[in-house]
């Protein structure tokens, strides 16, 4: 190893927000307080967020990642992801009466809430999103088939021919791309004049302000790297973003994954954080990039979060419930 005057300068512009939201945070705060109240193992349909070392660590503590609920034993307590569930999912934990917790993050229910309102309201509802994304799997499945139309690309909101043009709505996933987003919508309401909208925006404050930070460190920055997961789609947003900026861009799950030659030629690196990624994660990137380099690190804050969103109760069988009863819900 070299010595440490012999180290290359670089200097580290660090974005603030990064990393956590208050949905992720609330989310693991609920596994967590199930695996203490109720002791292992708690189950979890599929990953709580979508970040290998939240899955590990949670792992670690007791809890049994699932695909579906077959996989629980009647004597479970599930949690559901916070990408939200189709209605089916809490409907079939009823029926098999299971104890279950649902994580979802509220700014995602309040999507669901929307959708369901434009349903009852007689509306086709538009959802622009990612095929396959399990948030949009949850929102689809507040409704019946058919009721939600996925648009994708701007491409799709060019072709889409309602059966009714003028009972339509729109919704959108929490974690897409603002500008991209913005071009799709703009597209539906030219086409589309009494499209209905949400009463207020999809994309969440945390998808919007990691967007907004990335950009601001990209515009300075020879390379940005944004720690996240390759499911993860605000992280790929990130990535989409700084790229957009004009700057170099790599997505990275954890400071193993950076390779020393993407930082030959880089005086000034940008590091930010998907929502679901730890600040663990952060602190080791900047910590081995110290082994190689002298690092200066700036914290560019654009905007401070004190968004908190409460954990709920961990549900319990009453002393009265016997072997018979096995629901109770929270959240």
């Amino acid at each position: 190893m070299p010595k440490p005057d012999e180290k290359r300068s670089l200097e580290v512009l660090l974005a603030s927000p990064r990393g956590f939201c208050a949905g992720v945070d609330r989310a693991i705060e609920i596994v967590r307080r199930a695996l203490e109240d109720h002791g292992p193992p708690v189950y979890v349909r599929h990953e709580i967020v979508h970040n290998r070392h939240v899955v590990e660590t949670l792992e670690a503590q007791g809890a049994v990642f699932v695909t579906e609920l077959d996989e629980v034993p009647d004597d479970g307590l599930v949690v559901f992801s916070a990408h939200g569930v189709p209605k089916r999912v809490p409907a079939e934990a009823r029926r098999r009466q299971l104890l279950f917790a649902d994580a979802t993050c509220p700014l995602v229910s309040k999507v669901h809430r929307e959708v369901e309102r434009h349903r009852r309201e007689g509306r086709v509802v538009l959802l622009v999103g990612h095929a396959g994304h399990p948030e949009v799997e949850g929102t689809m499945g507040q409704v019946e088939a058919g009721a939600v139309v996925l648009i994708e690309t701007l491409e799709d909101a060019r072709a889409i021919e309602p059966a009714d043009p003028q009972r339509l709505a729109y919704a959108t996933q929490t974690t897409l791309s603002v500008a991209d987003t913005a071009d799709i919508v703009a597209v539906l309401r030219e086409r589309f004049p009494a499209i209905e909208g949400p009463r207020n925006e999809d994309i969440c404050y945390a998808t919007t302000n990691r967007q907004q930070a990335v950009a601001a460190i990209a515009a300075r920055a020879d390379l940005v790297l944004v720690v996240g997961a390759p499911n993860s789609s605000n992280s790929l947003r990130l990535v989409e973003m700084a790229r957009r900026a004009g700057c170099r861009a790599e997505l990275v799950q954890h400071a193993g994954e950076v390779e020393l030659r993407w930082l030959d030629g880089v005086r000034t690196l940008g590091i930010t954080a998907g929502a679901s990624a730890p600040e663990v994660l952060v602190q080791k990137v900047i910590a081995d990039l110290r082994e190689r380099f002298t690092v200066t690190v700036e914290n560019v804050e654009l905007t401070r979060e004190t968004v908190r969103f409460r954990a709920p109760p961990t549900p319990r069988r009453s002393a009265g419930d016997g072997q018979g009863a096995r629901r109770a819900e929270a959240g």
